[in-house]
């Protein structure tokens, strides 16, 4: 659905991709993870087409984002990581708003302000910053387009509202659908998310599935020293040491989405040559 190739994008003093190419198919939930400043808004801005790249390209279906048709906006949603929205109340805002998408459901989006507990009779500027955040949200699952990205949708939210998040962002799922998110902060999308990308310095450091990860590799607590030594990846903790190695028998490893996060930015040639 999403294929960028030999994406080339720069600011007028900094070159941002160099060769970027990514494929993103529907039915599935992406985490695009890296660290502020690496590129992941700049890629979603390409996506969405209000960032224009200098050569290679970009297409989300049939349509060339950069172009901004009608057809193209009406399938297409984003959850920016900074927005603004009028000191109105969340029914006039699907009431503006809602029309120019054609698949807008309000009984999803009032369901969703119930789910995250909005105070709908509240004029959005009056609300906080998280309320405001999980209005946006509510209105952007409601519009049921084809592709939605989510740029850093969890700040400014508290521990429940996390929790409400990824509920709400798994039941929104269904197989015509491509839902991106992209966030430093790891632990928000642990089981939620259905393939991991990961973007440093503008360039993808790693990119697979949930399931080819947990078949590959094995997150575990190890005492014996030999084990961690051999391990790909090791890190102190309060019960021995949290270490990586190959998943040699292919059994079901629960995923430690942070450690192989860390694991990735600090070795990542010996994580890849699990996969290799």
């Amino acid at each position: 659905m999403v294929s960028v190739q030999n994406l080339h994008f720069g600011y007028s003093k900094k070159k941002v991709f160099t060769g970027l190419s990514l494929q993103l198919q529907p039915g599935f939930i992406y985490g695009l993870l890296g660290k502020n400043g690496t590129g992941k808004s700049t890629l979603l801005r390409n996506i969405v087409g209000t960032l224009f790249p200098d050569t290679g390209s970009i297409t989300v279906g049939n349509h060339v984002p950069g172009k901004r048709n009608p057809a193209f906006l009406q399938e297409v949603f984003m959850v920016a990581e900074e927005f603004f929205l009028p000191d109105i109340t969340p029914a006039r805002l699907a009431k503006y708003n809602a029309p120019f998408y054609p698949k807008f459901n309000y009984d999803q989006f009032n369901r969703y302000l119930g789910e995250f507990e909005i105070p709908v009779n509240n004029t959005i500027q009056s609300m906080s910053y998280g309320q405001k955040k999980k209005t946006l949200i509510s209105f952007g699952l409601a519009c049921n387009t084809a592709l939605l990205l989510m740029d850093e949708p969890t700040n400014g939210l508290d521990i429940m509202s996390k929790s409400q998040f990824r509920k709400v962002i798994a039941s929104a799922l269904d197989e015509n659908k491509s839902i991106i998110i992209s966030t430093h902060q790891v632990k928000d999308l642990e089981n939620l998310i259905d393939r991991i990308t990961i973007i440093d310095e503008g360039k993808i450091l790693f990119d697979q599935t949930i399931e080819q990860i947990t078949h590959q590799l094995n997150f575990k607590i190890s005492f014996d020293p030999e084990e961690i030594k051999q391990a790909l990846y090791s890190e102190p903790s309060l019960k021995g040491n949290a270490i990586i190695t190959r998943n040699a028998t292919h059994e079901e490893s629960r995923l430690d989405l942070e450690m192989l996060y860390k694991a990735i930015i600090v070795n990542r040639d010996k994580i890849h040559t699990a996969f290799n």
